[in-house]
């Protein structure tokens, strides 16, 4: 799994989260408040969808399958998904992140091939 967080040269400060294997085990991306401006779900080589879940808490405080996501986005297998938050998704507490194959809160199987998701972000 290769995660990277890379700074964009912008007055707002635009952060880009990367990672090119994201499963069930729950991410950090960001441990204050923000604004989501876009994600990208690629999930090209999988067959069948997955389900990004997202947090505004910490990510020591998410338990996958147990904790309800504030936010669940699908990735429909065989595809690339770009959703862009016109006005950005405000989350006021922390941002983390996991990506499953079953939506709700029980998900916990991780996809079986790989899946990257890019999160723009501000801080």
């Amino acid at each position: 799994m290769a995660i990277s967080i890379i700074d964009i040269n912008s007055a707002a400060g635009y952060k880009k989260y990367v990672n090119t294997d994201i499963a069930e085990v729950i991410a950090g991306i960001d441990s204050g408040s923000g604004k989501i401006h876009s994600i990208v779900i690629d999930n090209t080589l999988n067959a069948s969808a997955v389900h990004l879940k997202l947090w505004n808490v910490a990510s020591g405080s998410v338990v996958v399958g147990t904790t309800a996501p504030n936010w669940v986005f699908v990735g429909n297998g065989s595809t690339k998904t770009t959703i862009v938050f016109c006005e950005g998704c405000v989350y006021d507490t922390a941002l983390s992140v996991a990506c499953v194959t079953t939506a709700g809160t029980a998900g916990v199987t991780g996809p079986t091939s790989n899946v990257t998701v890019e999160i723009i972000y501000e801080t």
